[in-house]
């Protein structure tokens, strides 16, 4: 399937609120400060825009416009360093090399920051406009889904983090067998950006993805022949 194919309006502000309601761990916020992360969400955006500052859309939100089903309670952007410093609202809470953690108010935003060459890559040549429901925001396409989710394994591996490698391969899985990307030039991408070891793990953990989206594919298959 084409992503110029998808309809998707997500309501950002909407799907943020869902899940920090719905999450009994989220026992401090009250419906009224849950309603109002939908006006946080859609200022936060309406001042990257007012202030022309790039950046994509990757993360949860940026997976809902090309499947379903997905909850989260952040904002997750791909941005530089020089353009964040144009945000001195968003209050950082953590930061390394590649990451920083913040909030804009009462909403949580992370951000990949482009002096990674991968999420530079992304937000350059894997990104295009989608319509969400505030307004038309740039967007990691599938393919530069895939590619940060992929890149991202070997790391979550190595951190022992069951929960979010879980979380991720099914991401990916999901997004291979909706979409179809061309999985062999992503790969071939990583090289520029994974060791040996990173790359050649990445690739069997592909290899097993397509071997049970094919296996899903063919008991549908036998189901609809009986």
């Amino acid at each position: 399937m084409s992503t110029a194919n998808i309809n998707r309006r997500v309501h950002i502000g909407e799907v943020i609120r869902n899940a920090v309601v719905f999450n009994l761990r989220n026992a401090q916020w009250d419906s009224v400060n849950a309603d109002s992360l939908i006006e946080t969400v859609a200022r936060f955006f309406a001042v990257l825009s007012e202030r022309e500052i790039e950046y994509a859309l990757v993360g949860g939100i940026a997976l809902l416009q090309y499947v379903e089903g997905r909850n989260t309670e952040d904002i997750d952007l791909i941005m530089a360093v020089s353009a964040l410093e144009r945000l001195p609202e968003l209050t950082i809470e953590t930061q390394d090399a590649d990451f920083v953690r913040g909030k804009f108010g009462n909403l949580r935003v992370d951000v990949l920051l482009t002096r990674n060459p991968l999420f530079d890559e992304v937000r350059s040549h894997y990104s295009t406009t989608r319509k969400f429901a505030e307004q038309d925001i740039p967007c990691a396409t599938v393919e530069g889904l895939v590619l940060l989710k992929l890149y991202a394994l070997p790391s979550l591996y190595r951190q022992g983090s069951f929960i979010r490698v879980g979380i991720y391969e099914n991401d990916i899985a999901t997004l291979i067998h909706e979409h179809d990307p061309p999985l062999d030039k992503l790969l071939e991408k990583l090289t520029r950006y994974l060791n040996q070891s990173d790359l050649a793990q990445v690739k069997q953990i592909a290899v097993e993805m397509q071997q049970r989206i094919r296996r899903f594919e063919d008991r549908i298959e036998d189901r609809e022949k009986k």
